[in-house]
């Protein structure tokens, strides 16, 4: 049976966006550009219209163009019509060619990043602009600033916040209510079924894990579009392998009794609801009671479809519980 994502609307804003958002750090490097447009067109065709890049995925690779994935998502959209169609992209993060990993959050960062982030693209403005990353020795409330004059001059829509800490982001909520504004619309926290070893975290995936106080402004009406929602296929590869081949990087953040001893859990699960492992890890975000939009992601088109599956099933309250118990 087809599955075709519904649309909800992203926390207070006015975007309409799809269940699932496609998260496109590979593409144009790890995924040839060709692959990566046939990846947007079975996304597109399954009801999907939430795209994630960012202007420095891709740079970690030498030989590749710079903003590889900004620039093979800008040569798909300029193809087809862009109606419907909600980009996100992130600027401010490490510049990965100069290798210095110097902290960049700064107004004067983030215009140059968006500008060159509009051009790679082909947009006029970006739906979703997330800050990739925080200085905090940086004053707050003027990165808040040089966004809602961004926003003013018509260049973003939204913005939000990655691998910013709860504090920080409080922090820049204040100062955005005492202007009057909104301040972030959303925020993108490493999140997903398997729970990850914090001091690996630092290594593999920097930033905030949501169990770590981000509930506090998901009540508060601030949108979660978590990365890693799928664990980087963990509970999967546990399940075929027993936990070798996993890859150091996935090891060192999942390999632990905790997480292993979800698995059986996850397996009653899906044969009850005559679903995938996959299907339950991902539909573990899609049924919280917050609006929660994971980001997944795809090397084949095949994929996206085995992903988007899970949109159609809803785990009751028990079973959340269950899966969330150690």
């Amino acid at each position: 049976m087809k599955v075709v994502m519904k649309r909800r609307t992203l926390g207070q804003t006015d975007l309409e966006v799809s269940e699932l958002c496609l998260g496109t750090n590979q593409f144009g490097t790890g995924v040839a550009t060709g692959v990566a447009e046939e990846i947007l067109d079975a996304f597109v065709s399954l009801g999907g219209n939430f795209l994630d890049t960012a202007h420095a995925y891709g740079d970690w690779v030498p030989s590749g163009p710079r903003s590889a994935s900004e620039r093979a998502l800008g040569r798909w959209l300029s193809k087809r019509d862009r109606s419907g169609l909600v980009v996100a992209t992130k600027g401010c993060e490490f510049d990965y060619r100069a290798g210095d990993f110097a902290l960049r959050v700064t107004p004067l960062h983030l215009d140059q990043d968006l500008g060159e982030s509009l051009d790679c693209l082909g947009l006029d403005r970006i739906d979703l602009y997330w800050l990739h990353r925080d200085d905090p020795s940086q004053p707050v409330e003027a990165i808040v600033d040089a966004l809602i004059e961004q926003q003013r001059a018509g260049r973003i829509r939204h913005f939000g916040c990655s691998n910013w800490s709860v504090a920080r982001i409080e922090a820049a909520q204040r100062h955005a209510s005492s202007r009057g504004h909104a301040g972030f619309a959303a925020c993108q926290p490493m999140w997903g079924l398997a729970v990850p070893d914090r001091t690996a975290m630092q290594r593999f995936a920097p930033g905030g894990y949501y169990e770590d106080g981000y509930g506090a402004l998901h009540q508060a009406g601030m949108a979660m579009i978590p990365y890693s929602g799928q664990s980087r296929g963990f509970f999967s590869k546990l399940a075929a392998r027993g936990g070798s081949g996993l890859g150091d990087d996935v090891a060192a953040l999942y390999l632990s009794d905790a997480n292993r001893r979800k698995l059986p859990v996850i397996e009653r699960i899906a044969a009850r609801h005559e679903a995938s492992i996959n299907d339950v890890v991902l539909a573990y975000l899609l049924s919280q009671p917050l609006p929660t939009l994971p980001i997944i992601g795809a090397s084949r088109p095949e994929q996206v479809a085995q992903s988007v599956r899970a949109c159609s099933l809803r785990l009751d309250g028990r079973e959340l519980e269950a899966l969330r118990a150690d």
